[in-house]
């Protein structure tokens, strides 16, 4: 039974892995900054970075995602409670994956461990314990995100776009004069100048930078910090099934989870992808950098602060809000994908309670 915990807890962040490694790209490749394997090979890398790092910026989190205060203690530690959430989570992420559908995997794990708890502990599941630390955060998240959204790309608009150079122009001497004989030399500051590319030439500058090369540099490096992000946020949730299923010790678990999460987004991210970075909308590098921002910096101080907020709600919020304001959102496709939202969370119950139900009518 343990080697199959461990291998059911594998699957659900291979799964994880497959449904979310890739979003903090999306913008990415969206916007054409990079090709999609090079996307996915630096979302991967992002992603393991933060999956080690959660070992010492979300250690809280692994301890919510066991199921105690959710479920009675007893409960929460039995192996067949704990596949009941595993097959439950693994099996939605996995179905939506598969139908091209970023959805949560933290809804689907709460899903999994309500269903696995009214199965095993005959409906002794914490409700009020469920929507004051789970379903709070996870509602809020996309909306705060949405409404940055709207505001970053207002922000950006007041950039002049036009001027697409900085450059900095090498000081000069000026000569002052100083009695009758002697003169003194001063030196002038150097100057900063922001302008057409035209302009600049003209100038003749000591250092210059190109703005949107620049921009698009921030911006991979804003994907970098998203996928960091969801692997400290998400990385001690799946361990958590490890760990309370005493399989192996935390450092141990969080270091196969992760494994387990590269390797699942090098083989099946390609049609979530597609989804977010492609038909949900289509933005320029200013757009994705501006989302990308807004996405890490919530993400991560949630994961700092315990709650479980889900990337996918964060990174897709921030998306839907930049591409309302610049009136180029995709709104079928957003409801497509606001509407597997809804499912996730029931559909996880419902299998987690049916994989619990037949593996206590098999023990017993």
């Amino acid at each position: 039974m343990e080697w199959l915990l461990f291998a059911t807890a594998l699957l659900v962040a291979f799964s994880n892995g497959a449904n979310d490694n890739f979003k903090g790209f999306a913008t990415v490749w969206g916007s054409d900054t990079l090709a999609y394997r090079e996307a996915l090979i630096l979302a991967t890398l992002a992603t393991v970075a933060g999956s080690l790092a959660s070992w010492f910026l979300a250690e809280s989190l692994v301890q919510q995602f066991t199921g105690k205060g959710l479920v009675p203690d007893a409960v929460a530690s039995t192996p067949l409670f704990i596949m009941g959430v595993a097959s439950g989570t693994a099996a939605t992420v996995l179905l939506a994956t598969r139908l091209g559908l970023p959805v949560s995997t933290t809804h689907a794990l709460i899903g999994g461990l309500i269903g696995a708890g009214l199965g095993q502990s005959g409906g002794a599941v914490h409700f009020g314990a469920l929507a004051q630390t789970f379903l709070l955060p996870l509602l809020l998240s996309p909306v705060l995100a949405g409404l940055l959204g709207l505001l970053a790309y207002r922000l950006f608009r007041l950039a002049p776009a036009h001027k697409d150079c900085a450059c900095v122009l090498a000081p000069e001497p000026i000569r002052l004069p100083a009695g009758d004989a002697t003169q003194v030399l001063q030196v002038s500051a150097p100057g900063l100048v922001w302008a057409p590319a035209a302009a600049c030439d003209r100038l003749a500058p000591a250092v210059r930078v190109s703005v949107p090369r620049s921009l698009d540099r921030l911006h991979v490096l804003s994907a970098m910090s998203i996928c960091f992000a969801r692997g400290v946020n998400d990385t001690p949730k799946l361990t958590a099934l490890l760990v309370a299923a005493q399989v192996f010790n935390t450092q141990a678990s969080i270091a196969l989870i992760g494994m387990a999460m590269a390797l699942g987004g090098l083989m099946f991210a390609r049609r979530v992808a597609h989804t977010m970075g492609q038909r949900v909308v289509r933005m320029d590098h200013a757009q994705g950098l501006a989302a990308n921002l807004i996405t890490a910096g919530l993400v991560l101080l949630a994961s700092k602060l315990g709650l479980p907020v889900s990337t996918t709600h964060v990174a897709v919020g921030s998306i839907a809000g930049v591409g309302a304001s610049a009136k180029t959102l995709n709104w079928p496709v957003l409801r497509n994908v606001l509407l597997s939202w809804l499912a996730t969370l029931p559909l996880a119950l419902a299998l987690a309670f049916l994989v619990l139900r037949v593996l206590r009518e098999a023990v017993s």
